[in-house]
C-alpha cells in the first residue's frame, strides 16, 4: 500500500460522493428510525497519533470524522487494555466485574473470585445483550481481552458473530508456537487460527486486514437476513500494539519520517495540538522522562526510526482499514443513520518486551519474524502533550482521543468538547442515542447532551486504579498517586494538564479530602488501597 492509498477511501467519499464531505446541518428534526452504532476501539495509540488530534500520520478518515464530528479533549481510560475493555461493555468501573487487573490464563491456577479475577462477570449486562434484547443485530471483530477461556467468550456475552484475538497481544501475521503463553483466536465459539507464514517468510494474513474483513462480511450478512433491524459493530483493532508489526508496503512511505528523533516530534505535535486548541499556548510541559535520552546523544538512531516508522505505518493501515467500513456505510445508503464513536484503550506503550525472546534481530521491523516495541522513548513523543504512558496514573496513561460522530445531530461538527468523559461512558450513550430503556446499573452517564447539544455536563467525578497506581479527578483537580515515587500529588489539570506543578502541600485539606473520596470509591468497587 503506497501512501497514496491510504488517503483513497477519504478522497473517493468526497470526489464520488459529495455528502460524505458536506458539513451536516447544526439541528436536525429527532429521528424515529433507530441509528446504526459503529463502536472503534484503537489499542495503545497514543493521544496524538492522529492527524485530528496534532499528528503527523496520515489518517484521513479518522481526521474527516473529527471535522464532521465532536472531539474530546479529555476522555478517559483505566490505563490499560483489559480494565478498559471491561468498562466498555458494561458501563461499569472494571473492578465491578472482575477485571480490575490482568486477564486470567485458563492454564494458569484459578484466582479468587472478586474485582481481579482475571475474566468478565458472567452475570454482567454487556452492551451486546443490552442492544440484543431491543431488536439490534450485534457483532463483534477484534481484540476481546477479557475472558481467555471459551466460557467467557464474545458469543457467550451476547454477540451473534465474532471473529478476532481472544487474547492480548500476539503476532499480526501468525499464531507463533513459541509465545511465552498460548494465544487464542475464534470465529464464532470457535478456535481459529490464520493460515501459516509460508517458508520463504510470505505471510498470506495480517490482523489489521483481516478485522476488516469479517466486520464487512458480518454487516452484509445482517443486511441480507435482517435488513429491517438496525446493527452494532464493536470495531476493536490491535493496532499499534506490539509487536511492530508492517508489510513493506505499508512501511515506504515514512522512511525518513522520523529522523529528527523524539524531542523534535513532540515539539511539533505540541505546536499543532496548540494550534487546534487541545492545549493551551501557556501551559507548561512536562520534561523528557529521565530513562529517555535525548536523541543527540542516541548512537543508533537507524534502530529506533525503524520502530517509530512501523508504528506509524500501523495507524496510517489501520484508518485505512476503517475507511474500508465508512465506504460500505456509504454505500449502502446508512450514512446518514450511523453512529460512530472512536477512542483508544490506554496510552501509547513504553513496554520493553525484549525479554520475551522472540525477536530475530536478522529480521527487520516490521517483519514476521520481527518482535519489537516502540519503548519509552517514542512513547514519551506519541503522549504529547501529556506526562506518562500506558499504565500509568497520569494524563499520557489515561487520557484518550475520542471521537463521536452523528451526521445530523453532532452540535456545531468539527467542535472541541471540554468535558471530562471516560469508558464507562459508552454503554449510557449508546443506550440513550438507540432509545434503550434499561434498568441495568452503570457508572457511568450519557455523553449525548454533550454530543448532540453542546451541553456541558455537571461537574463530575472519576476514580482509576491499575496495578497500584491510582487517580481521582474532581472538577478541575486531580490527585495522582505514583508507584514509583509513592506519594499523592495534586495537580490543577485545566491551568496544568502537564501536570508539572504538585500543589499537595499548596492545598493539604483539597488533596486529603480527595484521597478520602478516592478510598470510598476504591472501598465501593473493591479496589485495592494504595500507600
Amino acid at each position: 500500500m503506497t501512501a497514496k492509498a491510504f488517503l483513497s477511501v477519504s478522497a473517493f467519499l468526497c470526489a464520488c460522493l459529495p455528502a460524505a464531505c458536506a458539513s451536516p446541518p447544526e439541528t436536525s428534526e429527532p429521528r424515529t428510525e433507530r441509528p446504526n452504532i459503529l463502536l472503534i476501539l484503537a489499542d495503545d495509540l497514543g493521544y496524538s497519533d492522529l492527524g485530528a488530534y496534532g499528528g503527523e500520520i496520515p489518517t484521513p478518515n479518522l481526521d474527516l470524522l473529527a471535522s464532521e464530528g465532536v472531539r474530546f479533549a479529555r476522555f478517559y481510560n483505566t490505563a490499560k487494555c483489559s480494565p478498559t475493555r471491561a468498562a466498555l461493555l458494561t458501563g461499569r468501573y472494571p473492578h465491578r466485574v472482575g477485571v480490575g487487573g490482568t486477564v486470567a490464563r485458563p492454564e494458569a491456577p484459578p484466582r479468587r473470585q472478586g474485582p481481579y479475577q482475571g475474566f468478565l462477570n458472567p452475570q454482567a449486562v454487556t452492551i451486546a445483550e443490552a442492544l440484543g434484547e431491543a431488536g439490534y443485530g450485534v457483532y463483534m471483530s477484534g481484540k476481546w481481552h477479557v475472558g481467555e477461556a471459551p466460557e467467557y467468550w464474545p458469543t457467550k456475552n451476547g454477540f451473534e458473530r465474532y471473529f478476532g484475538l481472544i487474547s492480548g497481544a500476539s503476532s499480526y501475521y501468525e499464531l507463533r508456537a513459541d509465545e511465552p503463553r498460548r494465544r487464542r483466536m475464534a470465529l464464532d465459539g470457535e478456535p481459529w487460527a490464520p493460515p501459516p507464514v509460508g517458508p520463504d517468510g510470505e505471510a498470506h494474513f495480517y490482523m489489521t486486514a483481516a478485522i476488516s474483513d469479517y466486520a464487512l462480511a458480518f454487516l452484509r450478512e445482517h443486511r441480507e437476513t435482517r435488513p429491517e433491524a438496525p446493527w452494532f459493530l464493536y470495531l476493536a483493532h490491535t493496532a499499534p500494539h506490539w509487536p511492530l508489526h508492517a508489510p513493506a508496503e505499508d512501511l515506504a512511505p515514512f522512511d525518513g519520517t522520523y529522523q529528527d528523533g523524539w524531542d523534535a516530534l513532540r515539539a511539533r505535535r505540541v505546536e499543532r495540538l496548540q494550534a487546534l486548541g487541545l492545549f493551551p499556548d501557556d501551559a507548561p510541559l512536562s520534561p523528557r522522562p529521565a530513562d529517555a535520552p535525548l536523541w543527540d546523544d542516541v548512537e543508533d538512531r537507524d534502530f529506533w526510526e525503524d520502530r517509530m516508522e512501523a508504528h506509524a505505518a500501523m495507524v496510517a493501515r489501520m484508518d485505512y482499514e476503517i475507511g474500508r467500513l465508512l465506504q460500505d456505510i456509504e454505500q449502502a445508503g446508512e450514512r446518514d443513520n450511523t453512529i460512530i464513536l472512536f477512542l483508544s484503550d490506554n496510552g501509547a506503550s513504553h513496554e520493553n518486551i525484549a525479554e520475551r525472546n522472540l525477536n530475530d534481530p536478522a529480521a527487520p521491523i516490521g517483519e514476521p519474524q520481527s518482535y519489537v516495541a516502540i519503548r519509552l522513548p517514542w512513547a514519551y513523543a506519541a503522549s504529547a502533550p501529556f506526562r506518562g504512558h500506558k499504565l500509568s496514573p497520569y494524563e499520557g496513561g489515561i487520557a484518550s482521543p475520542m471521537i463521536a460522530y452523528w451526521p445530523g445531530r453532532a452540535h456545531e461538527p468539527g467542535r472541541i468538547a471540554e468535558d471530562a468523559g471516560h469508558v464507562i461512558d459508552l454503554m449510557p450513550t449508546i443506550l440513550d442515542a438507540a432509545g434503550v430503556d434499561t434498568d441495568h446499573s452503570m457508572d457511568g452517564t450519557s455523553l449525548l447532551p454533550v454530543i448532540a447539544e453542546g451541553r456541558s455536563l455537571p461537574n463530575r467525578s472519576l476514580a482509576f486504579e491499575y496495578g497500584g497506581g491510582a487517580a481521582y479527578r474532581q472538577g478541575d483537580w486531580k490527585a495522582v498517586f505514583d508507584k514509583t515515587v509513592g506519594a499523592w500529588a495534586l495537580y490543577d489539570v485545566d491551568a496544568d494538564p502537564g501536570e508539572t506543578n504538585d500543589l499537595a502541600q499548596a492545598e493539604a485539606a483539597r488533596l486529603n479530602a480527595m484521597i478520602a473520596a478516592w478510598e470510598d470509591w476504591a472501598d465501593d468497587v473493591g479496589a485495592r488501597r494504595v500507600d
